[in-house]
């Protein structure tokens, strides 16, 4: 597994290697060697989640607050996604801003998105099926959103009229936004 390094310092693209035949593929989607490399000492998965979606859903900007926050390994299982992370860690030097990359069943990609990140994803393709563990359980009261169309972000999500929840509509604005980490 080729681990690629991001503009955003902790985010990390997986990208697998992947052995293919006139039978089909076969790839290792999980190592937990590999993931030791890449997540903070003592950090194991708790939860797994998966979501179906039509082509122009989009879901996001989510994140828990400490000390319920998660770090969250994502990936595509059928179809594909625009998947975004924002930086919201206050000491960042990459604080408020994005990193995208397209995850896909055909690239077979995973992106390791470390606590201190907001996330969403806009699905690209009709009934694709995202799923990612998670280093801490859900907490509904620990849950947060900022607004996947803020403009100070600037995220370019190539689309003009997403669906979205009622929830996700109701995110906080970045510029008035007080981080908790």
């Amino acid at each position: 597994m080729n681990v690629l390094t991001t503009s955003i310092p902790g985010v990390i693209l997986l990208e697998p290697k992947i052995f293919g035949d006139e039978r089909g593929y076969f790839f290792e989607s999980f190592n937990a060697r590999t993931l030791a490399t890449i997540l903070p000492e003592g950090e194991t998965f708790v939860q797994d989640n998966q979501s179906k979606s039509a082509a122009g859903v989009l879901r996001g900007l989510h994140f828990q607050h400490p000390p319920f926050a998660q770090g969250k390994l994502v990936r595509v299982v059928r179809g594909s996604v625009l998947d975004v992370v924002v930086d919201i860690r206050k000491d960042s030097a990459t604080y408020g801003k994005y990193f995208s990359a397209v995850l896909s069943d055909k690239n077979h990609h995973a992106m390791w998105i470390p606590k201190g990140m907001a996330h969403g994803f806009l699905s690209l393709e009709d009934d694709t099926i995202f799923t990612y563990k998670c280093t801490e359980y859900y907490h509904p009261e620990a849950e947060d959103c900022l607004l996947y169309s803020d403009p100070s972000i600037h995220i370019d999500w190539n689309v003009t009229d997403p669906i979205v929840s009622p929830k996700d509509k109701l995110g906080k604005a970045f510029a008035t936004f007080n981080s908790p980490f």
